[in-house]
């Protein structure tokens, strides 16, 4: 055991050299103390805060639109509505994309948690249903760009239905959003072949299944509050 310096009691701070050394010291210290945080994941959570303040902003910003307008707005009801068996129900495509997406949180904390157990097939294949009701919601999003595009003349600088900040908002939001959704498809699919391929087998770690789940959740969570906020308000 390494007996303190003269004129140090056990409890003294360990002195840190100054200038250069010092700053390599503090940085080194750091290193150890975070040890067990890898940092795919937490390069993940930087990702993550960041992205939280642009949909943030996002969302304030339709909020304060929302309220400022003296235009009438569109009823969200009404022009997101399809009609079934000659009714008109309201919201019902939304209902339906808001499903499948939240039904793949289900399947991503699946394939996380038998990425932890290592069972290769079953991660395998919960990361492609993951990705599978990815590429749903997208192409549902689609369907209704082109509904309101085609169907309603909705343009990002024009709505003949109302305020015409409503095209600026949605196509802005929704299409943010939608991006974020066809890259996670695409990685999920991408971590998908390589767990096939044995990539992670031969380093024993699955880290990357989690760090993949993150970034699915958190595009999850941001859909309930779009929804929340766009099509329930």
């Amino acid at each position: 055991m390494t007996q303190p310096a003269a004129g140090q009691t056990a409890e003294s701070p360990v002195a840190r050299p100054e200038g250069l050394h010092g700053i390599v010291a503090d940085w080194s210290s750091d290193q150890r103390a975070f040890k067990n945080v890898p940092w795919g994941k937490a390069m993940m959570w930087i990702f993550l805060l960041s992205d939280t303040f642009i949909f943030s902003s996002f969302l304030i910003s339709y909020m304060t639109v929302r309220m400022s307008t003296q235009a009438t707005w569109p009823n969200p009801s009404e022009v997101f509505g399809l009609s079934l068996g000659g009714h008109e129900v309201p919201l019902l495509l939304i209902a339906i994309m808001t499903f499948v997406l939240i039904s793949s949180s289900g399947t991503m904390a699946l394939a996380v948690n038998y990425g932890y157990r290592k069972n290769r097939l079953a991660t395998f294949w919960l990361l492609l249903a993951t990705a599978a009701l990815g590429a749903t919601f997208v192409g549902m999003q689609a369907f209704e760009w082109t509904k309101l595009i085609v169907g309603e003349g909705v343009r990002p600088w024009g709505n003949p239905m109302g305020a015409a900040q409503f095209g600026s908002s949605f196509f802005m939001i929704t299409g943010f959003h939608g991006m974020h959704v066809t890259l996670g498809v695409i990685y999920l699919t991408w971590v998908a072949v390589r767990l096939l391929r044995g990539a992670y087998e031969k380093t024993g770690n699955y880290q990357i299944v989690e760090i993949v789940g993150l970034y699915w959740h958190f595009v999850d969570l941001v859909w309930v509050f779009i929804f929340a906020f766009f099509y329930l308000w």
